[in-house]
């Protein structure tokens, strides 16, 4: 009773439309229409329909759309949806994927990208060559991004103007309306996304979900407005996943301790679909924190397995980069015979050799990197570390210190687009592409636009999410929104004041020469002046400024730790994190220190508590309740303390480079580093995350200690 109707993916079909992705291509989460990757370095399959249609490759995929009157009727009438399956095997490891004769997800081949960059021969001569070579193969587990608000929709399309209209949380509403359109074979004109407030990003807004489309569809077909509220449950079988990379790292080191050579050779877990190829692009360009490498070489492979598709989640590359360089780091310390700090210290690149180009193509143009480090070691007392390890020994427990430099090279969508308004009552309305999740561009923004038109805050208002009130724009992702959509907002800006100074003079019946912009107002020699909203309350003052450039910045910093290890159940407390972070000029300290301690808190769970697991003879997720897999509370994060250095980015007036992906990063590479030097007794040189008491526990109990503690 009360069901409207029921949709398959045959019905889909019949209807003549589309998948959301681009046939033969592995999309840039950046801009859906042009790939990461070159032709030659992307096999991807078959683009899949956003509702099955033949196989299912992965549990979660849609199956059926049903709708009715309630939702309670809805759940109970997709109860009796009977779908006549035939058990296939499963492959849930990348590794094992790429095995030759493993089974195969697609018939094209599990490998879907293969790709390199760097000197393969002059690292491998310097391998050869060098005094000492470190070697270390990690994983970086899959992980799930967990924001606090599930997915969810309000689909309707109106058959008189036969536009679609979708109210759904996104991280760019026009990403959102272009693959939308595609999918239901219309002019993008016809589709308005709506994003109001947004209860987490993370990344996991970016892709257009396939449930948006069937949702638009489905408003069609049945004539009406359709609403879904999507499950936790739901979520952790279809949202997009994160991470699940391996590496396989070597470091060539001098007697003395100086880097000579880097490889890393790279294989990550695409899922059973290819949604984004951001993340192996990203571990293509950024092959570690800010050390000079002389030789490098990095190369990635990207296998499909029966899995939720991954995609970026904060940090998109930056934290298996930074985990991979600094676990070899202190690896390389104890076999050169130097202390952590140390080897640390006699690598990093120095003011004298900015800017600085890396063997793979990127550019440092500013940061203080060495004064940074330095000030994490002071802040944390790397010296006197021992006494504090004694006193947590006469306790019962082990305690390790760790340290790990960061740097970041965001990659971002190049276009965005504000409209900026003076109107007529008194009030600044600035509509911009890019879009908030919880980052409080409100006030970001806002303060940008009152100090260049020098007028108050309260007169700003920020407008966005709208995909039919802002002709354009890219959203929020990668440490871009104040890097170029605060560069836009100014040169807006500068024209509104432009016209102003014209109009005023026109006013006041002098040239525009001899005006002087002062507090908000025109003031002529003569002493008379004319206000910015006097001049538009006769006709408004408008301004529109885009971009079309990445405005390249790196924001890079330094994060280190204390833990402590009870011997007795391998359970670990971070007891004390610090970072010291250099994000370019800061507009407001107080959201800055948020971001930073957000991202921290998100790596601290990454580290010690998250890991989405599946059976993998099943292909069945085991980790599909916050029952199972675990998100750190304030139980298991400590006081953060951050402290923002500003030095400032060369690429845009505003000198930002971001904070967004800065407290993730290092974050799981210094807790390892940590919980590995608790554990030196124990001849512990590894152990990859997250770090449960199991885990430590298992370590631990290998052999007996050198020393007992």
């Amino acid at each position: 009773a009360g069901v409207v109707c029921v949709l398959t993916g045959e019905d889909y079909e019949a209807d003549g439309l589309k998948t959301l992705v681009q046939p033969g291509s592995l999309p840039d989460h950046l801009d859906p229409n042009q790939p990461s990757l070159s032709a030659d370095e992307l096999r991807p399959p078959h683009a899949a329909l956003p509702i099955v249609a033949d196989r299912v490759r992965h549990v979660g995929e849609i199956v059926a759309v049903v709708v009715a009157e309630t939702a309670a009727a809805a759940v109970d009438a997709a109860e009796l949806v009977v779908v006549d399956y035939r058990t296939l095997p499963a492959v849930t490891d990348a590794r094992l994927a790429l095995n030759e004769g493993a089974y195969l997800v697609w018939e094209s081949g599990n490998q879907c990208v293969e790709a390199e960059r760097g000197d393969v021969s002059l690292v491998a001569a310097a391998i050869d060559e060098a005094a000492h070579v470190v070697r270390l193969s990690i994983h970086n587990q899959r992980v799930h991004g967990s924001p606090i608000e599930p997915r969810s929709a309000v689909a309707s399309f109106d058959s008189a103007s036969g536009r679609y209209e979708l109210f759904a949380p996104s991280q760019g509403v026009h990403r959102f309306r272009s693959v939308l359109a595609r999918a239901l074979g219309c002019d993008s004109a016809a589709v308005r996304v709506i994003t109001d407030d947004v209860g987490g990003g993370f990344g996991l807004r970016i892709p257009c979900s396939n449930e948006y489309p069937l949702l638009l569809w489905a408003a069609q077909k049945c004539e009406r407005a359709v609403k879904w509220e999507g499950t936790r449950s739901e979520a952790f079988v279809s949202d997009v996943h994160s991470r699940d990379t391996s590496c396989n790292g070597a470091l060539a080191f001098t007697e003395e301790g100086k880097i000579t050579a880097l490889q890393l050779d790279y294989v990550g877990n695409v899922g059973a679909h290819p949604v984004s190829s951001a993340v192996l692009s990203n571990l293509l360009r950024m092959a570690g924190p800010p050390y000079d490498i002389p030789a490098m070489h990095v190369k990635v492979r990207g296998a499909l397995t029966n899995t939720t598709p991954t995609s970026v989640y904060r940090g998109a590359g930056r934290p298996q980069v930074t985990y991979i360089v600094e676990r070899l780091m202190d690896l390389a310390a104890a076999a050169v015979g130097l202390d952590r700090a140390e080897i640390r210290r006699r690598n990093l690149i120095s003011a004298a050799q900015l800017p600085y180009q890396t063997r793979l193509g990127l550019t440092y143009d500013s940061g203080t990197f060495s004064d940074n480090f330095e000030t994490a070691l002071r802040l944390i007392d790397w010296d006197g570390f021992e006494a504090r390890k004694r006193e947590a020994g006469h306790r019962g427990k082990l305690a390790g210190i760790g340290v790990a430099n960061y740097l970041e090279s965001p990659g971002a969508a190049a276009y965005e687009r504000t409209d900026v308004t003076v109107g007529v009552d008194g009030m600044v309305r600035a509509v911009i592409g890019t879009q908030a999740s919880g980052q409080g561009h409100q006030t970001s923004f806002a303060q940008v636009v009152a100090e260049v038109l020098d007028v108050s805050m309260e007169s700003v208002s920020i407008e966005f999410g709208d995909s039919d009130r802002i002709a354009a724009g890219s959203g929020s992702h990668a440490d871009r929104s104040m890097r170029l959509g605060g560069t836009i907002l100014m040169q807006a800006c500068e024209d509104i004041l432009r016209q102003f100074r014209l109009r005023a003079a026109d006013n006041l019946g002098v040239d525009a020469l001899e005006v002087t912009l002062v507090n908000g107002r025109c003031v002529a020699a003569d002493g008379r002046e004319v206000s910015l909203f006097e001049v538009a309350a006769e006709v408004p003052l408008t301004a529109t400024a885009e971009i079309s450039t990445r405005l390249h910045a790196h924001p890079n910093g330094v994060a280190a730790c204390e833990v402590e290890i009870d011997p007795e159940t391998g359970a670990l407390e971070v007891t004390r994190y610090l970072s010291v972070d250099d994000v370019g000029r800061v507009i407001n300290p107080m959201i800055v220190e948020g971001q930073l301690h957000g991202g921290a808190a998100q790596g601290i769970g990454e580290a010690l508590l998250e890991e989405i697991v599946y059976d993998g003879d099943t292909g069945q997720l085991l980790t599909g309740s916050f029952l199972d897999y675990w998100i750190p509370s304030t139980m298991e994060t400590p006081r953060l303390e951050s402290h923002i250095e500003e030095c400032a980015a060369g690429s845009n007036p505003l000198g930002i480079k971001g904070a967004g992906e800065a407290g993730i990063t290092p974050a799981g590479a210094v807790i390892v580093s940590a919980a590995v030097n608790a554990l030196e007794a124990f001849g512990v040189e590894h152990i990859d995350t997250p770090l449960s008491p199991e885990r430590i526990w298992n370590a631990m109990n290998q052999r007996e200690p050198d020393v007992l503690a």
